[in-house]
């Protein structure tokens, strides 16, 4: 846990520039991954079927505001529900009129070695059927051409030539030549029935207001060819005027009908009682009667106007009710009350007319009889008809009451007139039901008029603004999304990677890991050493981590100051970090200076220094410590070195803690600074064990070892915790093992990764080598790529 928040911590301290070199390391791997992504977007591209989208524009009228009688006929009849409308051009009933009408019911298919495509009109040939075995039940045929003018079905072995007339299992069919260049070609043909194909094609139409809050709307399809696109669309708007114009003359011809159905007999009624008045006035000599009654015609001509008006209703609520009683007529519309003026006739006769269209309207989407709504809807007609015909029957009694009255009175006039002989009564009944025939046969005259004006002016309530035309631009798949996106992710993902390794990383492989945790100066860095040998350093050898050690040496005299005889103690957190091998080479280059030096292998549980340099000795540090050996006989001299002698462990004690606090060991140390020049101290970790904590005391200086790749990030904090609180004196941090990195050179143990440059130069090390070789001359560079 605490690796990864110094992880998290060390992220957000890099600028830029670090970012930079962090990731730049990886440039090949970007490369690569872009470059595989493309590739994968390049062959997503090519062999992906395209989806183009065709539009199409019309643009419904609205009732926004009253217009005349005269405009209500002759223009085009608003709508006033939009999404209505929307819905209709959607739907499945219209669309089976589009695939009838562009005979889209058959599709042809190229087939490619990799994708299949619908090719429309493209087809070089044309299946005619002839007969089919079921109607209703799709199928796909294949159709491979071995040569220009035969081909094979379903890839049986009977060939067939253009114009034959082949069956199977389908039924009868027939292919036609369009074009040449079939040959060696493969082609598929399905073939749905048209609810079926409808199906399919209306779920893919959309309408949208092209600009929002205006009545112009987008007719948009997406499919894989675009030609057929575009004929789909185009029929469907043309398709969607047609219909509406339909719909309105159903209603118009239905209206038509019944007026010259009434027109025809009225007119028989009105030639059969002029014939009867005429024959009674030449009967009984009743020509100017007129003069001999004028003076008594007023008050019976204002009860005749009257009577003859109301009697002119019942006419009308006749026919109305003898219309409702007609069973054929329980699922058409009634004419409106023409005449009547009861309002709340009027209104019931306007719902029941409107139920008819709703319930004709459902039968036309295909909703069985037997279903609830439309079994509801019945029941709700029938109970309206009911309520009609017991108000037309309302009315004609209070009509006749009405009547009653006025020929009372009239009759009351005639009857005051002594004179006048009832055979004129007879014949102004005559007259009346003549006037009232007549008055009636004008009125249907005038509503056959206008019928036939709103016929003849007719016309659908949307207009085509712009046809549909075919694409040859896919919107799927979009060639630069897809290439940016594999761009993106070809750089996304080796960066995900590289920042997920970074997160879950807890180990020290950085200078800059070390000194972002601590306050302990880093006195040096040792590289990777490819020698089988622990001991490296000697007078004629130049390598470069001979020469960091001699770097070391150097630093050291800042650390020690003026300290003649120095003790320089060895630790580390745990075993394995290269305590033996920093404390052997550093002896090494002491010794070279001319100074007389011991190494004491004071890592009492797991010595290594001296199998390091290969050397046994039979006494050892313990042999004095329990008493059984003299100082004098300890020290070994190291072959090779002058100067350079070395104090094994000795046997492996069963206390090595409690033994290191025995009294002998001060006075090993002060034997030993009288008789060396520097004393190293190689203890056992302190990250274990307190070896080291006690032999701090006898120690001048410190040196902590961090081993790249190996020690923890945690194990710095129990470093700056012994820096702060002194527990050890004087610690200084040595890198060891900083790895070479074959081809890019040695770019250290630095804050950006590998490399370093040292002596004015620039040096690379090839794989398996200890020596760098100068690459070029950098004359007072110190630093290369790397913060020291």
């Amino acid at each position: 846990m605490e690796g990864q928040q110094s992880a998290n911590k060390d992220l957000g301290t890099l600028s830029i520039k670090d970012l930079f070199f962090k990731y730049i390391r990886f440039l090949p791997v970007f490369l690569v991954s872009v470059a595989i992504c493309l590739l994968g977007a390049y062959l997503y591209i090519r062999y992906t079927t395209p989806i183009y989208r065709v539009t199409g524009t019309l643009t419904f009228g609205t009732d926004e505001q009253s217009r005349g009688k005269f405009d209500d006929i002759f223009l085009a009849k608003n709508v006033s529900d939009l999404q209505t409308e929307i819905e209709i051009l959607k739907s499945q009933p219209l669309m089976e009129r589009v695939v009838d009408s562009a005979q889209l019911q058959t599709s042809y298919f190229a087939i490619g070695k990799i994708k299949t495509l619908n090719i429309y009109n493209g087809c070089p040939f044309r299946l005619h059927i002839l007969k089919l075995t079921d109607s209703f039940t799709a199928f796909t045929m294949n159709f491979s051409f071995p040569t220009e003018d035969e081909f094979r079905v379903n890839k049986e072995t009977a060939r067939y030539k253009f114009g034959d007339v082949f069956g199977n299992s389908y039924g009868l069919f027939r292919l036609s030549r369009v074009r040449n260049g079939v040959a060696g070609k493969e082609f598929n043909v399905e073939w749905r029935s048209t609810p079926e194909q409808a199906s399919i094609y209306a779920p893919m139409v959309r309408v949208a207001p092209k600009i929002a809050g205006s009545n112009i709307y987008n007719v948009q399809l997406d499919y894989t060819n675009s030609a057929l696109a575009a004929d789909i669309v185009n029929n469907l708007m043309v398709r969607y005027k047609d219909a509406s114009v339909e719909d309105k003359n159903i209603t118009i011809n239905q209206r038509l009908e019944y007026i010259l159905g009434q027109l025809t007999r009225i007119e028989q009624d009105l030639d059969s009682i002029e014939a009867r008045r005429i024959f009674y006035i030449n009967e009984n000599n009743l020509s100017g009667y007129q003069e001999q009654l004028a003076n008594f015609f007023k008050i019976q001509t204002e009860s005749d106007e009257k009577i003859k008006d109301h009697r002119q209703q019942l006419v009308i609520i006749d026919m109305l009710k003898t219309y409702l009683e007609d069973a054929m007529n329980d699922f058409e519309k009634t004419p409106s009350a023409l005449s009547l003026t009861d309002v709340t006739l009027s209104g019931t006769i306007s719902a029941y007319n409107a139920l008819q269209i709703e319930r004709k309207r459902m039968l036309e989407q295909k909703i069985p009889e037997s279903n609830p709504q439309l079994i509801a809807k019945n029941e709700e007609l029938e109970k309206l008809r009911k309520n009609i015909l017991e108000s037309l029957k309302n009315l004609r009694e209070a009509y006749n009451s009405s009547i009653d009255d006025f020929y009372r009175r009239g009759t009351s006039a005639v009857f005051k007139q002594k004179e006048m002989p009832a055979k004129i009564q007879v014949l102004l009944e005559m007259e009346r039901e003549r006037d009232s025939k007549a008055a009636l046969y004008k009125f249907l005259q005038e509503q056959k008029e206008e019928t036939a004006m709103q016929q003849a002016a007719t016309v659908s309530n949307s207009r085509i603004l712009a046809i549909a035309y075919p694409s040859n631009t896919p919107i799927k798949p979009n060639r630069r999304a897809i290439q940016l996106l594999a761009i993106i992710i070809g750089l996304g993902l080796p960066a995900m990677y590289i920042f997920f390794q970074e997160i879950i990383n807890d180990k020290v492989n950085t200078r800059y890991d070390i000194e972002k945790l601590t306050n302990a100066p880093v006195l040096g860095e040792v590289g990777h050493s490819y020698s089988s040998s622990s001991m490296v350093v000697s007078k004629t050898n130049r390598s470069m981590v001979s020469e960091q050690f001699r770097i070391i040496r150097s630093n050291l005299q800042y650390v020690l100051n003026k300290i003649e005889k120095p003790v320089i103690m060895i630790t580390s957190s745990f075993s394995a970090e290269g305590k033996s091998f920093i404390s052997t080479n550093l002896g090494g280059v002491m010794a070279l200076a001319g100074k007389k030096t011991v190494m004491l292998e004071f890592d009492i549980r797991k010595p290594k220094l001296f199998s390091g340099m290969k050397l046994t000795s039979k006494q050892g540090i313990t042999n004095f410590l329990v008493g059984k050996a003299a100082m004098e006989d300890l020290p070994i001299k190291i072959p090779g070195y002058e100067n350079l002698y070395g104090i094994s462990c000795g046997p492996v004690p069963p206390n090595p803690s409690e033994l290191l606090l025995d009294s002998r060991v001060e006075e090993m140390f002060e034997w030993l600074k009288q008789n060396f020049d520097v004393i190293l101290v190689d203890t056992a970790p302190v990250g274990m064990v307190s070896d080291a904590m006690t032999l701090g005391k006898f120690a001048d200086t410190t040196l902590y070892i961090v081993r790249q790749g190996y020690t923890y990030k945690k194990q710095i904090s129990l470093i700056d915790e012994f820096y702060h609180e002194n527990r050890l004196p004087k610690i200084s941090i040595v890198i060891n093992d900083v790895k070479l990195k074959p081809g890019y050179g040695y770019y250290g143990y630095g804050r950006y990764g590998y490399g370093y440059g040292y002596g004015g130069g620039y040096y690379e090390i090839e794989e398996g080598q200890d020596t760098p070789k100068r690459v070029f001359s950098l004359n007072g560079l110190k630093k290369f790529f790397t913060r020291r």
